[in-house]
């Protein structure tokens, strides 16, 4: 994969990499792609996910890991009700460090690397 090959859509504030989602291509097209408002943005106030609203909408920010705030609260607490607490407990630490490794190796190498087959 070259970067000319990778798709910055799947790579949202958040630090998801949305190539392994399960929901892209059928209910979702890529957080980025869509701006912040997933299928299930619907279900918070304003319509958009608040993590996607406060790093890119609010502070202009490729995303949350270049925060000097990360993680906040916002980040902490937004979880999906289908989770156990030890599902979201992994997701939170993958996130973060996803979110690390994009701030110091770039969110194009981390595409790539993330495109890999494992």
């Amino acid at each position: 994969m070259s970067l000319m090959d990778i798709n910055r859509a799947y790579a949202p504030a958040c630090g998801i990499y949305c190539g392994d989602c399960e929901y892209l291509g059928k209910q979702c097209e890529g957080c980025g792609l869509v701006q912040g408002k997933p299928f299930w943005a619907d279900q918070v106030p304003g319509g958009v996910c608040p993590i996607h609203d406060c790093c890119c909408n609010k502070k202009e920010l490729e995303h949350c890991g270049l925060c000097p705030d990360f993680p906040c609260k916002i980040f902490t607490d937004l979880r999906d009700p289908g989770m156990s607490d030890e599902e979201f407990t992994e997701s939170l630490s993958s996130r973060k460090c996803a979110l690390a490794t994009r701030t110091e190796i770039g969110t194009d190498m981390w595409l790539i690397e993330k495109a890999k087959p494992s």
